[in-house]
């Protein structure tokens, strides 16, 4: 896999929205996105360009109207970020960061019970 743009927290929020709806033209995303955060809509188009430019996003025009598309894939950018969390906080032991969050008591019994359901269909 070859290496995916840094995103911003931000620009996060506006790919979401673009992963979600896509194709999705600029009105779209500042709608939804005005709805869910404080950001002002000259904001939003702000973010929507900086990820045209890091590649993270490609548009094409119908009429007077940009519409958006990812360039990134959902799937791939949250794997890259989870690998790189897992490497910078806990030097890519899962275990470790694991062992953190059931010794600060951050899990539900729910949770608990879907982490175990996994581990046992993947020792099969």
């Amino acid at each position: 896999m070859s290496a995916l743009p840094q995103i911003s927290e931000a620009e996060f929020e506006v790919m979401k929205v673009v992963w979600k709806f896509a194709p999705i033209n600029t009105n779209e995303i500042t709608e939804r996105l005005l709805k869910t955060t404080t950001w002002s809509a000259k904001t939003i188009q702000t973010l929507i360009k900086r990820l045209v430019t890091k590649g993270a996003l490609t548009y094409k025009k119908e009429g007077r109207v940009f519409v958006y598309t990812p360039l990134v894939e959902e799937n791939d950018y949250i794997n890259q970020q989870s690998t790189s969390f897992l490497n910078r906080f806990y030097d890519g032991d899962i275990s470790a960061m694991l062992s953190a969050y059931l010794e600060n008591n951050q899990l539900s019994e729910t949770e608990l019970h879907h982490l175990r359901s996994i581990l046992s269909k993947s020792s099969d």
